[in-house]
């Protein structure tokens, strides 16, 4: 009988309701795409792109459990496949490097690959997950409250969460947040880079954070820290960071041919990188967002970790925008209570042809994942203006 790819529409209400349908498909018995089950306009835009980009329906390889869709950061979300040992390895690596199995708080959109992992680590471990409800978005009460009801129910065992960089201000900037914060054993930051005086913040109040770096195509986080999991490896090839291990995926559904797999085993990322000194991978940024601005080449994540780093500034995005002199000039968005003044002169630190030409103060960075930025958004916002 031919295997077909399954829509698995996910119920942000209650995401807990597809454990069994995940572990029909870690034992090999069905190949599952995760959806957004919500009525929102993105999320059913989203539902549509994705089925309509990996064929949900048609026929798949037997040895896929999952095809869980990238961002999309770049155009059309790529499908990457992964098998029933790819997720479980990615599992178990996990649970030895935190220090055991344990109890897991779900806390992101479960159609992405660090919430399916949440519940894939609950089915490893024997568990029912604990999930908030996400269709009004994160509530700091409605964490807090999971938080304790988790920690009570579970006496004397491990208590873990994910998060993105922005849940975790969120809950930093309340007394009852970082109550909720205090209690896990460890809490998986990702998605997003994590600001070195957060971190140093978060260590104070007596939170335990674990930065992750990864992508779908690696079963979620596969660096922890900065060193691979178990299993997991690591190399640059010219800068490029190209990870490896059991829980690299067996190709995207909807390309095939690419490059990105084209050694066995290995996944070709897009993102630059570099080794400290005691052998930690520091991911500086994606290549594709380099900015080449009179001839000089810069990762905007080094003017936004400046900008980050000023006390009125929540969050920035910095893209390059077209030129007809530099070819590409620096532009900069930014949430938070900074003026756009304080923000030039917050700058001045940096070598001149890295100060952003425009800065832009907004509501809200336009986002296309669990803390990820749309930089393509981002850049539209100065272009619109050129």
């Amino acid at each position: 009988m031919t295997r077909l790819l399954e829509p698995l529409p996910i119920d942000p209400h209650h995401p807990e309701r597809i454990l069994g349908d995940l572990e029909q498909a870690i034992a090999g018995q069905r190949s599952l795409l995760p959806l957004p089950g919500g009525t929102s306009p993105h999320d059913r835009a989203r539902a549509t792109l994705l089925r309509n980009t990996q064929r949900a329906g048609a026929p798949i390889d037997e040895g896929i459990a999952l095809v869980v869709g990238t961002s999309g950061s770049t155009g059309t979300p790529k499908g990457a496949q992964l098998s029933p040992r790819n997720l479980v390895s990615s599992a178990d690596a996990t649970h030895r490097v935190l220090g055991g199995e344990g109890n897991w708080l779900l806390a992101m959109p479960a159609h992405h690959i660090a919430g399916l992992q949440v519940l894939i680590r609950s089915l490893i471990a024997g568990v029912e997950p604990l999930c908030l409800d996400l269709s009004g978005g994160f509530s700091i009460r409605d964490f807090a409250r999971a938080a304790e009801e988790l920690r009570s129910s579970t006496p004397g065992e491990r208590c873990y969460t994910a998060l993105t960089p922005m849940q975790l201000l969120k809950a930093m900037d309340s007394l009852e947040g970082i109550e909720g914060l205090r209690r896990f054993d460890r809490i998986l930051i990702g998605g997003a880079p994590l600001r070195a005086e957060t971190r140093r913040s978060a260590e104070e109040l007596g939170i335990r954070l674990v930065t992750t770096y990864g992508s779908s195509e690696t079963s979620g986080g596969c660096v922890y820290d900065g060193r691979p999991l178990p299993g997991a490896r690591v190399r640059l090839e010219e800068g490029r960071i190209i990870l490896g291990g059991p829980m690299v995926a067996q190709g995207y559904r909807n390309a095939p041919e690419s490059e990105a797999f084209a050694q066995p085993g290995w996944f070709r990322t897009s993102d630059g990188g570099s080794m400290d000194d005691d052998g930690r991978l520091r991911v500086e940024g994606r290549l594709d967002a380099i900015i080449d601005t009179g001839g000089l080449k810069l990762h905007p994540e080094v003017v936004e970790n400046h900008l980050t780093e000023h006390p009125g500034i929540e969050a920035a995005c910095v893209v390059g925008v077209p030129d007809p002199r530099r070819g590409q000039q620096v532009v900069a968005a930014y949430t938070g209570v900074a003026r756009p003044g304080d923000v030039y002169e917050h700058c001045a630190e940096l070598p001149r042809w890295q100060v952003p030409r425009q800065v832009k103060k907004v509501e809200r960075l336009p986002l296309i994942g669990p803390g990820k930025v749309d930089r393509q958004a981002v850049r539209r916002l100065f272009e619109a203006a050129l």
